[in-house]
């Protein structure tokens, strides 16, 4: 089992690596850095009086071992029900623990799209919620770690995800 120096460091050079990434593609972004966030409230507070969606990403699996990452605002709660009818998918329910972890090599609690710079499979379908895209201002995400939240356009976050040969899909969740 590892200890948790080895998590922290681990995160760090995740976090370092993304930013090293958004920097060769020229993508602007706005960093704060703050205590550990263990919840979305607690992110949300962190970053209170800056303009931005606040977002959650959950990593979801179909019962053929498909998975789908589903990006949203985090003031909406997912329909299971609605978005497996607008997706198409059936029989899903949330990622384990261990499967998040494979997948884009993060912990729960800290998923994001960059998750993609470690998911060499492509073997993840990216959802994007259209409500959240719809609202023109900077997108907020946990950068690879829980100590900073990152901002940035939602189009560089797509030129972000293209960046490793992924598509992505826009559904109203």
């Amino acid at each position: 089992m590892e200890n948790s120096n080895q998590v922290t460091k681990d995160n760090h050079q995740k976090y370092e690596d993304l930013i090293a990434k958004l920097t060769s593609l020229n993508i602007d972004y706005k960093l704060v850095h703050h205590a550990p966030a263990e919840t979305i409230q607690q992110a949300d507070q962190f970053i209170a009086n800056l303009k931005g969606v606040r977002t959650k990403s959950m990593l979801l699996r179909d019962k053929k071992n498909n998975f789908y990452l589903v990006i949203m605002d985090d003031s909406k709660r997912l329909d299971f029900k609605h978005f497996q009818e607008v997706s198409g998918k059936k029989r899903l329910s949330l990622a384990k623990e261990n499967e998040v972890e494979e997948l884009l090599n993060l912990e729960p609690g800290i998923i994001s799209p960059f998750g993609v710079m470690y998911s060499e499979g492509h073997d993840v379908d990216i959802y994007f919620d259209k409500d959240m895209l719809d609202q023109e201002t900077l997108l907020t995400f946990h950068p690879n770690e829980n100590t900073h939240t990152i901002f940035l356009e939602a189009e560089d976050l797509m030129k972000f995800i293209k960046s490793y040969g992924y598509t992505y899909n826009v559904l109203t969740v």
